[in-house]
């Protein structure tokens, strides 16, 4: 049974409504055969509405100045909009647990916080794949010297932090009942509001590990001299997708924009300027494709 350690803070709901601006590393220019696509009343409208959770770099993060939202769920979305003509108006959801409900009240367009695609979120929400997530990461203290592993058996009676609402969460608890029925002690998972407060709570001594996607957790321990990747995992997780809500008539137009993106390398150097080129994918799919 999961812990919560930290409770989600309450949300905001005026400030979540607010216009964030926002830092691109690549400006593309617009298609008008793409903009076809478009549902007649967001043409009208000129905008769309995406929701993200502010993390860490390389996927969304603040940048110095506190306002300002860059990182490659930043990059990959403003491409698309200025693929489409479009503009794309950001709001801070207020916590990764906001942006489904918010996706399904309409109060968002499309969200990008690494949401993996999943048949269980697939029935509240739809999705457009854009990123392969398949690596994970460990993260612990350089003094605690443990052994580099490979696999989850490796946390068999340990206490693991996860991010709130995460799939993190899930293959954990999965992975404790493997550990229980080899003989082992299962896998202690402990809730975090988010991934920061899990990194800080390993450099503090208060959880041992701390497990999150591989990109995220490399690009904090550069930061973090205490810390050290212990783990490098793969799963057969399903790509990270942007999220809209169900039947969304943008879909078409969000899937045609990201493969213009793909087939002309913009997309590439979009992952590339973060450092994370691995993560690319070949070709962008977009529900019941994206499982087959």
């Amino acid at each position: 049974m999961a812990v919560v350690i930290s409770a989600l803070s309450m949300t905001n709901i005026y400030a979540a409504d607010l216009s964030v601006p926002t830092h691109s590393s690549l400006e593309v220019q617009a298609d008008p055969a793409l903009t076809k696509l478009l549902p007649v009343n967001i043409t009208q409208r000129g905008y769309v509405v995406a929701a993200t959770n502010p993390n860490t770099p390389p996927t969304t993060f603040f940048e110095k100045d506190n306002r300002t939202l860059a990182g490659r769920e930043i990059d990959v979305m403003n491409a698309i909009g200025e693929r489409l003509g479009l503009k794309v108006q950001w709001r801070d959801s207020g916590g990764f647990d906001n942006i489904i409900p918010g996706l399904m009240t309409g109060r968002y367009d499309v969200a990008l916080s690494n949401i993996n695609a999943t048949k269980t979120r697939l029935k509240l929400v739809d999705f457009v794949s854009y990123y392969d997530a398949s690596r994970l990461g460990v993260i612990s203290l350089k003094s605690s010297n443990i052994a580099p592993f490979t696999s989850f058996d490796a946390l068999c009676g340990q206490t693991v932090g996860a991010g709130a609402g995460t799939t993190q969460i899930t293959r954990l608890e999965t992975a404790g009942k493997q550990c229980q029925a080899e003989g082992k002690k299962t896998i202690q998972v402990a809730v975090f509001p988010d991934r920061p407060s899990g990194v800080q709570a390993v450099v503090s001594g208060r959880v041992p590990l701390f497990i999150g996607p591989y990109e995220g957790l490399t690009w904090q321990v550069k930061q973090i001299e205490p810390a050290t990747i212990s783990g490098v995992l793969t799963v057969d997780d399903a790509p990270v997708s942007i999220a809209l809500p169900k039947n969304s008539a943008l879909e078409p137009a969000i899937q045609a924009a990201l493969n213009s993106l793909i087939k002309d390398g913009s997309y590439q150097k979009i992952l590339d300027h973060w450092g994370i080129g691995f993560g690319a994918v070949k070709q962008s799919l977009r529900n019941e494709e994206i499982f087959q």
